[in-house]
C-alpha cells in the first residue's frame, strides 16, 4: 500500500521535488498538493519578463494540468492551509478540505514585507511576489501614469523596468546610498543607477518614505525631506519574510524560517520544509538554485534512496532586465584582511571587482561584462589558489594558460561540478552528459532536458559554447545567428522585443532594435513584415512592399514572366460548375498549360501580368477564392473520400479537410504548410509526409505532425489521439498558432518542431489544455483580420498595391 505524501505550496521548489521523487521512486507516495495560488506551477523568476511583455503566462508554466494527470497527482488549487494537526496528522484548507499524511512537506515560500507607513493599504499600493501582483500592475500599466517602486533591489528594478517598458513613468525609491547595495559595491551601484537611468527610469536614493498619500487611492508617495512623488501605482519592493505561520502554530521549531535539518527534516520527522520558508544551517535563501537543492535533497529524504545532504554555497546575483549584464557572488565588503583587483573601461561601460583572501577569491563583482563569473564562482568554491595567475586573473579564463588560443579553451576547462545555470543548479557536467545521452542537437532541447538558461538565459553564451565543444561540427547554432546583417539579433529576440516594446511597424524596430541600414534588406523585411502581421492581428498594416513578388501579386511568376493562378478547393473537391468555370476562364484568356497539383487542384500556366485581375474577376464570379498557392500560409489540406465511398473509411475525412481548410485559410504562417487528411491507416491523402496531418481509426483522430516531403523526406511524428472532430480542430490549430508565434520566417515546421523538441510541444497541446484553448482564440481572433480574399480585394479596388516592374523587384531571387 503507497504512503499518503502531503504537499502544502506548489512553487518552484516543491515542483522540482516531485520531479526528482517521480524519477526515483514513482510507485511509493500517492500525492496531493495544497496551492493557495488558483493556478498551476509556475516559474517566479520570469515574473519580470511577463510584466515587461517579453513573455506570456502559458510561456513560464512549468507544470500544467495534464502533467499533475498524467502522474496521479491531486491538486486543489486556490486551498489556502490554516490548519496543520500534527497528532490527527492531518491539513485542512479555507475551503473545508481535510486530507491526512503519512509524510508532509510544507513549502509555504514568503511574504512580501509592506512598511509601516501611512496610506500603505490604499487601492494603488501592490506587492510583488506573485501572478496576481503582476496582473494588477499590467491593469494600473494601461493608464500610462505615473508610478513609483520603493526598493532600489533585485525586484524592485526588475518590477521598474517592466512598467517602463508597458509605458509608465517610473521613479524607484531606494533608502541606500546605491542601488542593490547587498549584492553590488558602491562602484557597481554607481554604474547600475546609470544603465536604469539611461532606460527612462528615475532613481533617487537616500530616498526614506514618510507615508503614501491619497483620497481613496493612491495620489503619491510623500518622502521625510516633505517632497511628494505623484504616483497612481506604487509597488513595494522592500524584501520578503518566511511564511511560517502556520508551522509556528503547529508547533514547529520556527527561528527566521522552519528549521531544518540537512536532510530537510524539520522538528517533527515526519515532516519536511523547502523553499523560501525554510532555515536550514542557519541560512533562509531566497534564490532559486539552493531552493533546487533542498528540492533535490528533500526527494532523496522521501524515497529513502541516497544519502543527499544539503550543504550551503554562496549563490549569484543576476538581474533579469534586458540589455543590462549584472553578476555578483560572494564578500566583497572592505577588510583589513583582504585585497582587490579590479578592472575599468569607463567607455565601455565595464567594471570588474575580483576580492582576495590569503590568494583566494572571496568575492566577485563584476557589470557590463558577465561571462567568466562561472569561473570566478568555480574558483571561489573550489578555493583555488590564484598566486600564479594573479597578474591576469582580472582579464579571465581566456587570459590563463595559453587558453586565449583556442576560443572555446575557457569553457573546456571547466571541471565538470562547475555550475554553468545558476537559476537551475545546472553544472557542466550535467548539461554535456545530457547531451550526448539524449542525442541533442539544439539549444532548446537542452533546456527541455536540464532547464539549463531556461530562466532568465543569462547563460546562454555559456551553455552553446558547451554544445558546440560537445558536439563539435555537428552542432548548427543557427538559433543563436544574426537574422542578417543589418542586425545583430536573431529571429527570437526580434520577436521577442517586438512584443516587449510593443513596436508595431518596421520603421519602428529598425529605430528601437537600432538596424544597421536604413531600410533593412530582402532578408529582414519580409520576415520583420510576417512577425508584425502575426503579433498585431488587426493592429498592423501588412506591408506588401516587403513581400516577395509571388506574395505581392497573389500569383506563382514563372520562368517565362507569366503567372500561375490556383484557385482554392475545398479539401480536393469540386464539381461541374466550377470545372466549366475553369475551361471557360482558359478559354477566354488562352491559357496555355491546365494541370493538377499535387494537393488536389488546378493550376491555370501561362497567365499574362495584364489578366491576372480580369481572370480573378471571372473566377471569383464562380464562388473561387485564392488558393494561396504563393503564400507562407496554408495551402492546401488533402483528403481522401473517407467514410462517404471508400469501404475501408473510418471518419469522415474529406469533411474533416473541407472543415480544416474552410476554418484556416488564409492564415499567414512562417513558411508554406500543408495538410491531409486520411480516413484511415491506408493513409491515401498521404498524412504523414505533410506539415499537418490526420490518420482516422476507429477510435477518433490521429493527429501528425512535422513532415516533409520536398528537398528533405520526413514522416511525421505523432501529435496524440483525439475522440471527435472538434477535439482535432482545435488541436491542429492551437499546434498552427504555436508555430506561428514561434517559427523563425521560412522556418517550416519539421525544422521548427525539432528546434523547438517535440516532447515540449506535444506538452504544450495535448497535455496542457488551457494553454491549447489559448493558442486557439489567438488564432481565431487573428483570422477575423486575416480571413480575407486578396484576389476579391484586388478586384474590388480595395488593394491599393501596384505591381511592380520586375526589373524593381528586390526580392525575386529570395522566392521559394
Amino acid at each position: 500500500m503507497s504512503e499518503k505524501l502531503v504537499i502544502i505550496g506548489n512553487g518552484m521548489a516543491p515542483g522540482r521535488m516531485l520531479e526528482h521523487l517521480l524519477d526515483a521512486a514513482p510507485d511509493r507516495y500517492r500525492i496531493t498538493i495544497f496551492n493557495a495560488e488558483p493556478r498551476v506551477n509556475y516559474d517566479r523568476i520570469m515574473l519580470s519578463p511577463v510584466l515587461s511583455g517579453e513573455k506570456q503566462f502559458d510561456e513560464i508554466v512549468i507544470h500544467g494540468d495534464g502533467w499533475y494527470v498524467d502522474h496521479g497527482i491531486t491538486l486543489y488549487k486556490g486551498h489556502r492551509i490554516v490548519t496543520l494537526d500534527r497528532a490527527a496528522k492531518t491539513v485542512t484548507s479555507d475551503r473545508g478540505v481535510t486530507e491526512g499524511y503519512d509524510r508532509l512537506v510544507v513549502a509555504t515560500g514568503s511574504v512580501p514585507f509592506i512598511i509601516p507607513v501611512p496610506g500603505n493599504d490604499l487601492p494603488g499600493v501592490l506587492s510583488y511576489r506573485d501572478l496576481d501582483d503582476v496582473s494588477a500592475m499590467l491593469l494600473a500599466a494601461q493608464s500610462r501614469d505615473k508610478a513609483v517602486v520603493i526598493g532600489g533591489g533585485l525586484l524592485g528594478l526588475e518590477a521598474a523596468a517592466g512598467l517602463r517598458e508597458r509605458g509608465m513613468d517610473v521613479t524607484v525609491l531606494h533608502v541606500m546610498p546605491t542601488l542593490m547595495e547587498r549584492q553590488l559595491d558602491p562602484a557597481a551601484g554607481y554604474l547600475l543607477q546609470k544603465a536604469v537611468e539611461t532606460r527612462g527610469i528615475k532613481v533617487r536614493t537616500k530616498a526614506n518614505t514618510r507615508r503614501i498619500v491619497g483620497d481613496g487611492r493612491v495620489e503619491g508617495v510623500e518622502l521625510d525631506s516633505g517632497e511628494i512623488i505623484p504616483a497612481t501605482l506604487v509597488v513595494m519592493a522592500v524584501g520578503i519574510r518566511p511564511n511560517v505561520g502556520l508551522a509556528r502554530e503547529a508547533g514547529l521549531e520556527v527561528r527566521r524560517g522552519i528549521v531544518a535539518d540537512d536532510r530537510m527534516i524539520t522538528s517533527d520527522p515526519d515532516i519536511l520544509s523547502i523553499g523560501e520558508c525554510t532555515e536550514v544551517g542557519g541560512h533562509v535563501y531566497g534564490l532559486v538554485a539552493p531552493l533546487y537543492e533542498m528540492a533535490r535533497v528533500a526527494a532523496a529524504t522521501l524515497a529513502d534512496g541516497e544519502d543527499r545532504r544539503f550543504v550551503h554555497s554562496d549563490t549569484p546575483t543576476k538581474l533579469k532586465v534586458t540589455g543590462i549584464d549584472l553578476y555578483s557572488i560572494g564578500d566583497f565588503a572592505d577588510g583589513d584582511d583582504r585585497e582587490e583587483i579590479v578592472l575599468r573601461d569607463a567607455s565601455a561601460g565595464i567594471y570588474k571587482r575580483v576580492v582576495l583572501r590569503d590568494n583566494r577569491i572571496i568575492g566577485t563583482v563584476l557589470f557590463g561584462e558577465t561571462a567568466d563569473g562561472a569561473w570566478f564562482n568555480d574558483l571561489k568554491k573550489k578555493a583555488t589558489d590564484i598566486s600564479e595567475m594573479r597578474d591576469t586573473l582580472i582579464f579571465g579564463q581566456a587570459f590563463q594558460g595559453g587558453v586565449s588560443a583556442d576560443p572555446l579553451g575557457a569553457v573546456a576547462a571547466l571541471a565538470d561540478d562547475a555550475e554553468i545555470c545558476g537559476c537551475n543548479g545546472v553544472c557542466k557536467g550535467k548539461i554535456t552528459s545530457t547531451i550526448l545521452a539524449k542525442g541533442l542537437t539544439s539549444l532548446n532541447g537542452v533546456r527541455a532536458h536540464t532547464k539549463a538558461s531556461a530562466s532568465c538565459g543569462s547563460c546562454t553564451g555559456l551553455v552553446e559554447k558547451l554544445m558546440t565543444l560537445t558536439l563539435g561540427d555537428s552542432y548548427n547554432p543557427a538559433a543563436v545567428q544574426p537574422m542578417c546583417g543589418c542586425t545583430d539579433l536573431g529571429h527570437d529576440d526580434v520577436r521577442r522585443l517586438i512584443k516587449a516594446k510593443g513596436l508595431k511597424t518596421i520603421p519602428a524596430v529598425m529605430q528601437e532594435l537600432e538596424w544597421k541600414t536604413s531600410c533593412g534588406c530582402a532578408k529582414c523585411r519580409p520576415a520583420l513584415n510576417y512577425y508584425l502581421v502575426c503579433d498585431w492581428p488587426g493592429e498592423y498594416a501588412d506591408d506588401y512592399q516587403s513581400r516577395f513578388i509571388n506574395e505581392r501579386v497573389h500569383a506563382n511568376i514563372q520562368k517565362d514572366g507569366t503567372y500561375s493562378v490556383v484557385p482554392r478547393m475545398w479539401g480536393g473537391v469540386t464539381s461541374a460548375t466550377e470545372l466549366r468555370a475553369i475551361a471557360d476562364v482558359v478559354d477566354k484568356f488562352a491559357i496555355p498549360t491546365v494541370k493538377v497539383t499535387g494537393g488536389q487542384r488546378i493550376d491555370m500556366l501561362g497567365v499574362r501580368k495584364e489578366d491576372l485581375p480580369a481572370v480573378w474577376s471571372d473566377l471569383g464570379k464562380a464562388g473561387f477564392v485564392s488558393g494561396h498557392a504563393y503564400a507562407k500560409g496554408l495551402r492546401t489540406v488533402k483528403t481522401c473520400v473517407g467514410t462517404d465511398w471508400c469501404r475501408f473509411g473510418t471518419q469522415d475525412s474529406t469533411g474533416l479537410g473541407i472543415r480544416i481548410e474552410k476554418f484556416m485559410w488564409g492564415s499567414w504562417t512562417p513558411a508554406k504548410v500543408k495538410m491531409g487528411v486520411s480516413g484511415c491507416p491506408r493513409n491515401c491523402a498521404e498524412a504523414t509526409c505533410k506539415d499537418v496531418g490526420v490518420i482516422c481509426v476507429d477510435s477518433g483522430y490521429e493527429i501528425h505532425f512535422a513532415g516533409a516531403a520536398g528537398l528533405d523526406i520526413k514522416g511525421t511524428e505523432v501529435l496524440g489521439l483525439v475522440r471527435t472532430e472538434d477535439e482535432a480542430l482545435e488541436a491542429i490549430v492551437a499546434l498552427t498558432q504555436m508555430y506561428r508565434e514561434q517559427g523563425r520566417y521560412l522556418e517550416r515546421i519539421y525544422k521548427w518542431a525539432k528546434r523547438i523538441g517535440l516532447d515540449e510541444i506535444r506538452r504544450q497541446i495535448m497535455a496542457e489544455p488551457d494553454r491549447r484553448k489559448a493558442y486557439y482564440d489567438r488564432f481565431v481572433f487573428s483570422q477575423t483580420f486575416a480571413q480575407v480574399d486578396p484576389w476579391s480585394e484586388r478586384v474590388a479596388g480595395k488593394d491599393k498595391h501596384e505591381f511592380r516592374p520586375m526589373a524593381a523587384v528586390k526580392f525575386e531571387e529570395a522566392a521559394e
